[in-house]
C-alpha cells in the first residue's frame, strides 16, 4: 500500500477556480475529497468518566517541530481517523474505517510549558452584547459545552468543538456522559412586559438554553496521541444533540492554504473564561501553517477552545459570499524558536480527510460528501 505522502498529493491537488476576471474575490478553492467509511464496530466497556475536563492543550511542539515530524503511514491513517463513539446511556463503541479516492468521473456524484498567557499585546476581542448581534448569524452558531468548553452549529443536530473538551487522550471527563449544549437565550421579563427596557443603554440580560447531547464523535488520533505528537492533530469532536436545534448552522469547509485566506485572517467566537456569561469574536492574522495545523495569536482565554474557525469567500458555484468553517480552534502553545520564547495559539485545520470524516459522520452518506 502506497504511504501517506502520495494520498497527501492526491488530496492536496486542489482546482484553480479563481478566474483572470475574479481574481480580486478570495473564492472557495474545488478540493478532491476523499470517502473514509465505517469497515467495522466493536462494542466496547463503559468507560469511568474520572478525568479532569481541560479547557485548553499545551504543547511544546511548535510548527518546526510539527512540520519535520515524519508523515504517518496509510495504515496509521486509517487508525488516526477510526473514532470511538459515546452514546448517552453511557456506552461506547469503536470503529474503524476505509479509506479511498474516487475519481471525479465515476457516477457523476461528487520545551516545557510556561505561565499561561493567550494574550498579546493590547487585548483586541470584543464582547458581543444584545440579542440583535447574540441571536443573529454567525454570532448564534457558537455554543457553549456544560464541561465549559465552545462550539459551533454545523448541522439541524450537530455540533463541532475540541476532543479535549471531552477526552483528555486517555479517558472521558467528568460530566461527558451527561453532556449538555447551551444556546444563549434573552431571559423573560417580569410579566412579560417592560419593552421600554429595550430601548435601554444596558444590554439586555441572557441565559442558556441547555439541550443533551445523544452521542459523540472522538478520532482515534486524539485518544491514542497527546498533545506533543500525532494527538494535537486529531483534537476535534463532533456531538449529536438529541433533538434539532433550530438555528442557522454554519458549514464546513476544507481549510485552503493561508495564503488563499482573505488577507490572512481568521475568525472565531467562543466563552472566554475570563468574561463569564459573555460571548466573544475576536479576528487574527495567520503566523503559520502545517499540513495539520495554523498558528496564530488570536486573543483568547480558556473557554474557547473548540471554537469554529471560520472565513468568508466567494462561492462561484452559487454565485454568492459563503462563510465555511475551516477548523477548530484547540488552544495554547509555548515554543522554544531558536533560545526566544514564542507563543502561539493553535488550531486545527479541516483538512480534505478529515472533512470526509466528519460530513459523513453529520451526514451517513459519502455521496453528500463530494466536495469541500
Amino acid at each position: 500500500m502506497a504511504g501517506l505522502s502520495t494520498l497527501i498529493l492526491l488530496l492536496c491537488s486542489a482546482k484553480d477556480v479563481i478566474s483572470s476576471s475574479s481574481h480580486w474575490k478570495p473564492t472557495w478553492p474545488s478540493y478532491r475529497v476523499p470517502v473514509i467509511l465505517p469497515q467495522s464496530t466493536l462494542n466496547l466497556d463503559k468507560p469511568q468518566f474520572d478525568a479532569e475536563a481541560r479547557l485548553e492543550v499545551i504543547s511544546p511542539c511548535g510548527p518546526a517541530c510539527h512540520k519535520s515530524s515524519p508523515l504517518p503511514t496509510y495504515e496509521e491513517v486509517k487508525n488516526y481517523l477510526s473514532y470511538e463513539t459515546l452514546y448517552a446511556n453511557g456506552s461506547l463503541t469503536e470503529t474503524e474505517v476505509g479509506i479511498y479516492i474516487l475519481s471525479n468521473s465515476g457516477d457523476g456524484s461528487q520545551g516545557k510549558s510556561r505561565t499561561k498567557r493567550q494574550i498579546y499585546g493590547y487585548d483586541s476581542r470584543f464582547s458581543i452584547f444584545g440579542k440583535d448581534f447574540l441571536l443573529n448569524y454567525p454570532f448564534s452558531t457558537s455554543v457553549k459545552l456544560s464541561t465549559g468548553c465552545t462550539g459551533t452549529l454545523v448541522a439541524e443536530k450537530h455540533v463541532l468543538t475540541a476532543a479535549h473538551c471531552i477526552h483528555d487522550g486517555k479517558s472521558y471527563v467528568k460530566g461527558a456522559q451527561k453532556l449538555r449544549v447551551g444556546f444563549l437565550k434573552p431571559k423573560l421579563k417580569d410579566g412579560g412586559k417592560g419593552a421600554n427596557i429595550t430601548n435601554s443603554a444596558m444590554p439586555e440580560k441572557m441565559k442558556f438554553q441547555w439541550i443533551r447531547v445523544k452521542r459523540t464523535h472522538v478520532p482515534k488520533g486524539w485518544i491514542k496521541g497527546n498533545a506533543n505528537d500525532i494527538g494535537m492533530d486529531y483534537d476535534y469532536a463532533l456531538l449529536e444533540l438529541k433533538k434539532p436545534h433550530k438555528r442557522k448552522f454554519m458549514k464546513i469547509g476544507v481549510s485552503p492554504p493561508a495564503r488563499h485566506l482573505p488577507g490572512g485572517r481568521i475568525h472565531f467566537s467562543g466563552y472566554d473564561n475570563d468574561r463569564p456569561g459573555n460571548l466573544v469574536y475576536r479576528f487574527c492574522d495567520v503566523k503559520d501553517e502545517t499540513y495539520d495545523l495554523l498558528y496564530q495569536q488570536c486573543d483568547a482565554q480558556p473557554g474557547a477552545s473548540g471554537s469554529g474557525v471560520y472565513v468568508r469567500m466567494w462561492k462561484r458555484q452559487n454565485h454568492k459570499w459563503e462563510r465555511k468553517i475551516i477548523g477548530i480552534f484547540s488552544g495554547h502553545q509555548w515554543v522554544d524558536m531558536n533560545g526566544t520564547p514564542q507563543d502561539f495559539n493553535v488550531a486545527v485545520r479541516i483538512t480534505p480527510l478529515k472533512y470526509a470524516q466528519i460530513c459523513y459522520w453529520i451526514k451517513g452518506n459519502y455521496l453528500d460528501c463530494r466536495e469541500g
